[in-house]
């Protein structure tokens, strides 16, 4: 389906995040470029960023990429804050929903050139929705959680989990079901929820994941710092 995909809006939340924010919106812009398609040819990309409750410098990093829509929030909450970009730019951008493509990714992650594409790929061959892999920085990880995380993490056991920083959805579908929900965790997987339940086609894939943070304390309680340290109950 979704001939008539014209546009990419990418959102953002970030909270105090400017440890990883420049490697993170820099690996979007380079994901950029390798969008067009032959099916697609045309398409523009709108980067949204959302700052959310920041006390650190990340105001000051995202000023260095021209190429982002900035906004300065204090939500305190990473659905309202999703939700705010996707929202934000549906207006920017200013043309039918269907034709937009939402891929939703996050602050402390970094993202591969192919990213985009498939994405893409995926609403090209009817996806209403994506939901991508995400795998943690292991060189960041202790011996025991990485050893760990491998032993659990054969080919395809990614399916069937849900993550903010690998998430993609056609606006008029993300509008339909109410879109991104305030909630300080899950926000990605509630919308999802609804996606199934209304019964949207939503596309699984474990390619192009994303590379997020292994830090094993998160920015709110639960999400995926609590699952990493986890991998090890016992070890702090």
């Amino acid at each position: 389906m979704t001939t008539s995909l014209r546009h990419i809006l990418v959102v953002v939340p970030a909270r105090d995040e400017a440890e990883t924010l420049a490697a993170c919106l820099g690996s979007i812009i380079d994901a950029c470029a390798v969008v067009p398609t032959a099916a697609v040819p045309s398409v523009t990309v709108t980067i949204v960023l959302v700052l959310d409750s920041c006390t650190d410098d990340s105001a000051s990093i995202a000023a260095g990429f021209p190429q982002v829509v900035v906004v300065d929030e204090d939500f305190a909450d990473v659905g309202r804050a999703r939700g705010h970009g996707a929202a934000l730019g549906l207006r920017l951008i200013d043309d039918d929903p269907a034709s937009v493509w939402i891929a939703a990714t996050d602050a402390d992650s970094t993202v591969p050139a192919s990213w985009l594409r498939a994405h893409l790929d995926a609403a090209l061959a009817g996806a209403d929705a994506f939901v991508g892999a995400v795998v943690p920085v292991l060189g960041e990880l202790d011996d025991v959680r990485r050893a760990e995380w491998l032993r659990t993490h054969s080919p395809g056991s990614t399916l069937g989990h849900v993550h903010g920083a690998n998430l993609g959805v056609r606006g008029d579908v993300y509008l339909r079901v109410g879109g991104f929900l305030a909630a300080a965790t899950d926000e990605d997987v509630d919308l999802v929820r609804r996606l199934r339940t209304g019964g949207h086609v939503v596309a699984e894939s474990e390619d192009a994941p994303v590379l997020t943070s292994s830090r094993l304390i998160g920015r709110v309680e639960g999400g995926y710092a609590r699952y990493l340290a986890d991998l090890a109950p016992g070890l702090a």
